[in-house]
């Protein structure tokens, strides 16, 4: 009698398997895969270079400090503490839904001292009070004619791996956000330095015109000038110095620590970070294959693929096959025949109610197509940002160089000043001036270069540099 049932059922299965709904394939028609979409960068020129970003970026700076400062906090920092336990926790519900492939048991028992219901048993005499029992096993295995359960395991693995890449998308941003506060520590310090050696030099030249008036050599309103343009100078000071502390607390936060745990001998930085070569780009295929959020786009495009055919399997039957064995009665005949008890065969279920699946069938594929065009927007949008970063770092680099010319003509000036009042062809006052416009050069030029820290890091940010696809990154996906 077992053969006649399991037979049939085993016929069923090889005769029938079939994975309903789409299978995912990167659609032809999108943005990723348009040719203009991999070529050369537009706003590309001889101030960067086509070779591949490399993953640590920030070591093109070398500057050691920064170098630790972003390792720590790639370790530390809190956000990605969410992402990481985000991914584990994705990881768990792909290993859940890859049980739902494996045969399922359960065991049951249970005794109790009762008496039943005389109408229960269909009897006008009081039944007896008796220890009775129940207990058993059953197994199923869902057959999965259709693919419903192999779709789900799909549309898991996808979210794992869109996991994975929000994560990576995370390491992207802080290393970025890390080395953009230590750039505003330095760029600070910098401008403190200047700021102050500017503050000196126009005392010297208040003290020297204050002597000029008391000895009737200058007008009273010159003092007056001098002393108001060296408080304006001042008063500079403090807000500079706040904009670098308060660079130090963000970077503090990044690396995960509170601020009173910030470190404070990084306010003693100086000097900008220096690029000595220029900055390598690669193109725009090797752009679309680096950036997460383009992988973690096209990955929920392949999630939401596979749900469609998870709400296609509800059209048709979910078949179980299984088999109990128990024993059920009173406890004076525990395992007698007449209370043991066996069953085997199938489970038969199907919903009739085409309606509702049909319209889950609709939304899912509207969903589908909306997570097509977020890949393909993503994929605008990582274009457009590296187009951005690169035009302004270039615009950036151009103003620079008539700063750092400005600067140095300054310095000349100021060198040959200083010669021609050792001499004592000039007076003091005049040396004083040619010194005071190196400063503001030299302050412009200071200005300028922490704009092009900034440009710079826009550029790796709009790259999407920063994290390293090795062996242990599960789901590693090519999006070309």
């Amino acid at each position: 009698m077992v053969r006649r049932i399991v037979l049939p059922i085993m016929l069923l299965a090889l005769g029938g398997c079939a994975v309903v709904g789409p299978d995912y394939r990167l659609p032809k028609d999108a943005a990723v895969a348009a040719p203009d979409a991999q070529g050369s960068f537009l706003s590309a020129g001889s101030h960067v270079r086509n070779d591949p970003l490399p993953d640590h970026w920030w070591r093109l700076y070398n500057d050691p400090v920064l170098d630790g400062l972003v390792e720590e906090a790639l370790a530390a920092n809190t956000d990605l503490r969410v992402a990481e336990a985000n991914l584990e926790r994705s990881l768990a519900l792909l290993d859940a839904r890859g049980a739902s492939r494996e045969p399922q048991a359960s065991f049951n028992a249970e005794t109790s001292y009762a008496q039943r219901s005389a109408e229960a048993e269909l009897q006008h005499v009081k039944p007896p009070v008796r220890q009775i029992y129940n207990g058993g096993v059953s197994a199923s295995y869902d057959l999965d004619l259709f693919g419903g359960l192999r779709r789900g395991i799909e549309a898991a693995s996808a979210d794992m791996e869109a996991a994975v890449a929000a994560r990576d998308l995370v390491r992207v941003n802080v290393a970025a956000e890390t080395a953009r506060a230590y750039a505003d520590i330095c760029n600070a310090g910098y401008q403190l330095d200047i700021l102050g050696r500017q503050v000196s030099l126009q005392e010297k030249g208040a003290s020297l015109t204050d002597v000029l008036v008391r000895n009737g050599r200058a007008v009273p309103y010159e003092r007056d000038r001098r002393q108001a343009v060296l408080d304006a100078t001042k008063a500079r000071l403090p807000r500079v110095a706040a904009r670098q502390r308060g660079a130090l607390f963000r970077l503090a936060a990044l690396l995960g620590r509170t601020p009173r745990q910030a470190d404070f001998s990084l306010l003693a930085c100086r000097h900008p970070l220096i690029l000595g070569d220029p900055v390598p780009v690669g193109d725009g295929q090797a752009l679309l294959k680096r950036r997460p959020d383009i992988r973690m786009a096209e990955r929920r495009l392949a999630a939401a693929t596979a749900r469609i055919g998870v709400a296609t399997a509800a059209l048709y039957p979910d078949i179980h096959f299984g088999a109990t064995l128990g024993s059920t009665g009173a406890a004076a005949d525990f395992l007698s025949p007449l209370t043991n008890r066996f069953g085997l065969g199938p489970l038969i279920s199907w919903s009739l109610n085409r309606h509702a699946a049909r319209a889950q069938i609709a939304a899912a594929e509207a969903q589908g197509r909306a997570e097509l065009a977020s890949f393909d927007g993503m994929v605008l949008k990582a274009l457009r940002e590296a187009e951005t970063a690169l035009n302004s770092y270039a615009g950036g680099l151009e103003q620079q160089e008539s700063l750092d010319r400005a600067r140095d003509e300054a310095a000349r000036v100021a060198r040959h000043t200083r010669q021609l009042r050792r001499g004592g062809k000039i007076a003091e006052l005049p040396a004083l001036d040619a010194e005071r416009d190196l400063l503001l050069a030299e302050q412009a030029a200071m200005e300028g270069q922490a704009m092009i820290n900034e440009d710079q890091i826009a550029l790796f940010l709009a790259l999407g540099g920063g994290w390293s696809a090795g062996p242990d990154v599960p789901g590693k996906t090519d999006v070309r």
